[in-house]
């Protein structure tokens, strides 16, 4: 008699089968500064806050992939920096991170 073998697919950081709160933490505020980053870069008038979310999502981005233990948490980091260095990017070509004020 065969035995069925039941799958469950789960949306998951933690392949490892270990928490790591931070870290999940420090990848969805990567990803979601660069979302905003890039998505703000696309209008000149926005520059600071593409700047600036750019460029707290490239610092939040390498501190976890610093301290990142998971393959999965590595992906979600590494697309969060991408698209907060092109928005960082942008907003300084743009007008930068003070707004000419200096």
């Amino acid at each position: 008699m065969a035995q069925h073998a039941e799958r469950t697919h789960h949306l998951t950081f933690n392949t490892d089968g270990r928490p790591h709160p931070l870290v999940n933490a420090l990848a969805i505020v990567t990803f979601v500064l660069g979302a905003i980053a890039v998505i703000s870069s696309a209008f000149d008038n926005l520059h600071l806050l593409s700047s600036w979310t750019g460029l707290v999502g490239i610092f939040t981005g390498g501190y976890g992939q610093f301290i990142s233990a998971t393959t999965t948490e590595r992906f979600v980091l590494i697309l969060g920096l991408g698209m907060s260095a092109v928005g960082f990017y942008l907003g300084v070509a743009h007008g930068g991170l003070t707004g000419g004020l200096w």
